[in-house]
């Protein structure tokens, strides 16, 4: 996926600026898809060059002009073409996975310490993504169109970090219980 698609899917919810969708991807759109503040400005610019946004200039008081984006007809045209395609089947590609086949050739001590941590990182973020169920999509049955896809997409975090803790925990509790039956096999061979 481009960042062109997120970016049209985000201004398809709501028009905005590029500080506006900046402070989206910080606070729910960039959980599913990383941008920074300059790469969406940069795309902003390009989708307006290539006539896939329109932009209405915004006087403020005080501050600089707003510049508002909203897609044009031909970035709904392109968005509805790109949500069409076929999917490619999700790829897992981890560093955490090789990481994980990998500790018996390393320190596997410090290894247990960044998954701790990692793990305590998933737990922060399945506890946002909890929040988020329960302030903005507090009766899930009522939902639709877009909002109802908006909660599934939430939905599809919450069992990612929950994933990711449970491996997590899998992983570090199988090597408790190795280290603990190594300690005693080695201490009933000195006995």
């Amino acid at each position: 996926m481009a960042l062109e698609h997120a970016l049209l899917v985000a201004l398809s919810e709501r028009p905005a600026s590029g500080l506006e969708l900046t402070r989206r991807f910080e606070k729910s759109l960039g959980f599913f898809w990383h941008a920074t503040h300059q790469q969406i400005y940069r795309v902003l610019a390009r989708m307006e060059a290539d006539g896939w946004v329109t932009v209405e200039v915004v006087e403020q008081e005080g501050r600089p002009d707003k510049r508002v984006h909203t897609p044009s007809e031909a970035g709904r045209a392109v968005l509805a073409e790109w949500l069409a395609a076929p999917l490619p089947m999700e790829t897992f590609r981890s560093d955490l996975a090789v990481k994980l086949r990998g500790a018996s050739y390393g320190d596997r001590a410090r290894l247990t310490e960044h998954l701790v941590d990692l793990r305590a990182d998933h737990a922060t973020r399945l506890s946002h993504y909890e929040k988020f169920e329960r302030e903005q999509f507090p009766e899930p049955a009522a939902l639709d169109g877009a909002a109802l896809d908006q909660w599934l997409v939430l939905r599809g975090g919450l069992r990612l970090e929950q994933f990711w803790i449970d491996w997590i925990t899998e992983y570090l509790d199988a090597h408790q219980g190795f280290e603990a039956r190594s300690a005693r096999t080695s201490t009933t061979e000195r006995d």
